[in-house]
């Protein structure tokens, strides 16, 4: 059997761990975090949400089912860099089409293996998320933590712009058409138009530097903000178009990155967590429906309301804000983090996790109902018709 490259990978505090290129040969750097899902590699892969992180992957064995082509979440591999154990020497499934270490080699990603992830993981936990580079040509540590400290922290980094579709395109419903919603590319993730067209939902989905008014040209009954990467608090040009559709009383829904931008239009600050939630077994309590669901994450920053925060107790009472009250509707069970919001006076409702990802697998897909049932109610209230 043919030896692997040595490669290292050595974390901004110093902290070096060995192994063995993975995938493509080379040097990377980015922010070192961590995922719990035992299965979804391809899709974590894919989502633009990762852009500029270096995954590392809990679950020791990566790659048994290779890859295909139906299970991408974008048109590309995002991430960074890719932190794995024990990668599968074989992919076994009847819908492969390929190897995940090809995969990666194909597009560019710098990989080790042979790294103890565990260890790894403790650390983050420990340490909290931090910058990293990976090097399969580099044998010096500390030359390649001197690179390390010179790379962009992801406090302060604005990228969705850099992830966002540069020319709007159209999923259309299936079945009878019910509605059109305006969906802002922040980092959408394919499987959200595929929910919202199996409720009669044609969306319309825009590069992240439209206005509003280039949204509702499309005809649309509602607004969506997508997931998408970087620091909510450099978004300023979403926050003016979702404070907008608050003023115009236009239905919104956000989903990870644009429950941020959304929080933040209601006028709540954000905040980084000390390593984020990233996986798909996060316990979320729904406060409206008293239900937990199983749910999956990939978020580093979350939405600051008065009295909340890692740990503490979110406060159940109505807070007043510029467009009426809002309520928090969901909370992360491990930590107390704020992981939904709900407006009571205007048709606005976020969610800090990802109900199209199918972690329970359905335990939040009900929440795409809850969309449509918000636009349904507006239109009724403005006497719309639905065709």
């Amino acid at each position: 059997m043919t030896r692997r490259r040595s490669a290292i990978l050595v974390l901004e505090d110093g902290r070096t761990f060995p192994g063995e290129a993975y995938g493509s040969v080379g040097e990377t750097f980015g922010e070192a975090v961590f995922t719990t899902g035992m299965t979804g590699y391809q899709e974590t892969l894919t989502d633009p949400s990762y852009h500029r992180q270096v995954v590392v992957q809990t679950a020791p064995h990566i790659g048994n089912t290779g890859v295909n082509g139906e299970d991408d979440e974008s048109g590309r591999i995002w991430v960074a860099g890719y932190v794995v154990r024990d990668p599968a020497r074989i992919g076994s499934n009847w819908r492969a089409t390929g190897s995940l270490e090809d995969r990666l080699a194909t597009e560019g990603v710098v990989g080790i293996s042979g790294v103890d992830t565990r260890a790894l993981t403790r650390h983050l936990r420990e340490r909290g998320a931090m910058r990293v580079g990976i090097s399969s040509v580099e044998t010096d540590p500390q030359r390649l933590l001197t690179r390390v400290r010179q790379a962009p922290q992801m406090v302060g980094a604005d990228l969705s712009a850099e992830v966002s579709t540069t020319e709007p395109y159209v999923v259309e419903a299936v079945g009878e058409h019910r509605f059109t919603v305006a969906a802002l590319d922040l980092g959408i993730k394919r499987n959200v138009p595929r929910r919202l067209a199996t409720r009669g939902v044609t969306t319309h989905v825009l590069p992240a530097s439209s206005t509003i008014d280039e949204m509702l040209a499309t005809g649309a009954d509602a607004i969506f903000l997508s997931p998408g990467p970087g620091d909510p608090a450099t978004a300023d040009a979403p926050v003016a178009l979702a404070r907008e559709a608050l003023r115009r009383e236009v239905p919104l829904f956000g989903i990870c990155f644009g429950s941020q931008i959304l929080g933040r239009a209601l006028g709540f600050g954000t905040y980084k967590l000390g390593y984020g939630h990233r996986g798909i077994n996060q316990p979320v309590l729904d406060r409206v429906t008293g239900k937990v669901e199983v749910t999956s994450h990939n978020h580093g920053f979350a939405v600051q309301v008065p009295g909340a925060g890692v740990g503490a107790v979110v406060p159940d009472q109505v807070i007043d804000t510029e467009f009426g009250g809002v309520q928090v509707s969901h909370v992360c069970l491990n930590d107390n983090v704020v992981e939904g919001l709900r407006a009571i006076d205007v048709p606005a409702f976020t969610v800090q996790y990802h109900p199209e990802a199918a972690a329970g697998p359905h335990d939040a897909d009900y929440l795409f109902d809850r969309f449509a049932e918000l636009i349904e109610g507006r239109n009724h209230s403005k006497g719309r018709s639905n065709a």
